[in-house]
């Protein structure tokens, strides 16, 4: 009789090469890519990359970008596309305060939305 087998969640791939913890947000964006303007919401983000729901826009893994979140942005490059969404790695990090700011523009923008 052969033990039966029990089947563990498989861990996050990445989890383990990320350097930056992740905040989870809901804010519109810009996505550039050769010069056109596809408008994203970013879904989570740290100060090495973000996820993005980049919904039809042809974005392909490889392709240098820029995200443009209102008066600021980040040069990056996708690093994968699943579907809608799409991981972005920062060329250079943002600064822990940017990501705190745009974790709380994000609230504020839910709060606002609910109310």
């Amino acid at each position: 009789m052969t033990p039966a087998s029990t089947a563990s969640p498989q861990p996050d791939p990445y989890a383990d090469r990320r350097l930056h913890p992740r905040v989870t947000v809901a804010l519109p964006a810009f996505l550039i890519l050769g010069g056109r303007r596809y408008p994203v919401q970013i879904v989570d983000l740290s100060a090495g990359g973000a996820r993005v729901d980049c919904g039809t826009a042809l974005v392909a893994a490889g392709a240098p970008v820029t995200l443009n979140w209102g008066g600021a942005g980040a040069p990056a490059t996708v690093r994968w596309r699943d579907g809608r969404q799409a991981g972005l790695a920062f060329a250079a990090e943002l600064d822990p305060r940017d990501v705190t700011d745009l974790a709380r523009r994000s609230e504020a923008l839910e709060a606002r939305m609910r109310g």
